[in-house]
């Protein structure tokens, strides 16, 4: 049970996805620094004076219906910044070194391949006996059978 478990987790998938998580997080930590320190002041000039930051009230007279668009416009910052890094920096070399390093795939067949190796397989299967028993004289061993009935 414990051997499984040991395969399992020494699977290459696994171990590129939890190493994606640890590093995602990190990236994360950093390009959210960054947008907060950076892009929010910049957003924040295009709030106003608003106490609420960038965007607007359904109805003026009732704080609670402000849609705020300053968060959205982080959100979706930090996104592209993450997405762009982890692109950059570990899809394309990691795309790159399996190019380089690693091994071909085995070519697939087409539908019109895979049905004419069949067809020589069943024609070859037809001109011997195809692992199946071939009885000289069928009729003798069903007499032999009905002899040994009787008695």
């Amino acid at each position: 049970m414990l051997k499984g478990f040991r395969d399992f987790l020494l699977r290459g998938n696994v171990i590129d996805l939890a190493v994606a998580v640890v590093i995602g997080t990190a990236f994360t930590a950093v390009v959210t620094a960054i947008v907060t320190g950076i892009v929010n002041p910049l957003v924040d000039l295009f709030g106003g004076a608003n106490e609420h930051g960038w965007g607007f009230y359904l109805d003026s007279s009732k704080p609670s219906t402000f849609i705020a668009l300053g968060p959205i416009v982080t959100a979706v910052v930090n996104f592209i910044l993450i997405a762009a890094i982890l692109y950059f920096i570990l899809v394309l070399p990691a795309g790159r070194l399996m190019k380089r390093y690693g091994t071909e795939k085995e070519a697939v067949m087409t539908e019109v391949e895979l049905l004419t190796e069949i067809r020589d397989l069943l024609s070859e299967g037809s001109k011997s006996a195809g692992g199946r028993h071939e009885f000289a004289d069928v009729d003798s061993l069903r007499r032999q059978g009905d002899t040994q009935r009787s008695r």
